[in-house]
């Protein structure tokens, strides 16, 4: 007589998401476990405005070197550079994109790009989706915990946008949203 047992397979899975930027550059970690989503860090790297570019990257490099090595994610996914009118901002923000490219590939993350209308279609459900609609869609998935940090002057767009570009690609390896962890 066989005996024949039910695998259970457990979706286990660390995406760091990146919001990229010279001035200031959202992240968030976030944990996938079979259809439990889970933020397990989020913040910004800023640099100084009185920075050289030279200096601003390598704070970018160092401080996001730091969050690969403390979380070791499986996979980085990153928001696609869109700009159609400051061709100088868009160079400053490639070379930015590729010391995180760099940084990725230190620590063997694999890495992951979406367009912006990718995003907002696949976490709020329209590709035209405002910062507001992105924030209360993070906050179904995530709970209330998803706001900017009270009495600090923070650029909490860039990190909600960073949770955003985790989140779109935990749902394209792993489907629907079911259910959020209870905290």
């Amino acid at each position: 007589m066989e005996v024949y047992h039910e695998a259970v397979i457990l979706i286990l899975m660390l995406i760091l998401g990146i919001d990229p930027g010279t001035a200031t550059t959202g992240y968030g970690v976030v944990k996938i476990k079979e259809d439990v989503y889970e933020i397990v860090d989020s913040g910004l790297i800023e640099t100084s405005k009185n920075g050289t570019p030279a200096k601003r990257l390598q704070t970018i490099h160092k401080e996001l070197s730091k969050i690969l090595k403390d979380h070791r994610p499986n996979v980085m996914a990153i928001e696609k550079i869109f700009f159609a009118t400051n061709a100088k901002t868009a160079i400053r923000v490639g070379q930015a994109q590729g010391i995180m490219l760099l940084s990725a590939a230190k620590y063997k993350a694999e890495v992951v790009e979406y367009a912006p209308g990718t995003i907002k279609k696949v976490v709020a459900g329209n590709g035209r989706a405002d910062k507001k609609d992105i924030q209360k869609s993070l906050r179904k998935v995530f709970g209330a915990g998803v706001r900017s940090k009270p009495r600090q002057k923070t650029h909490f767009d860039n990190e909600a946008d960073a949770l955003a570009v985790a989140l779109c690609h935990a749902l394209r390896v792993n489907g629907k949203i079911k259910k959020q962890k209870k905290g």
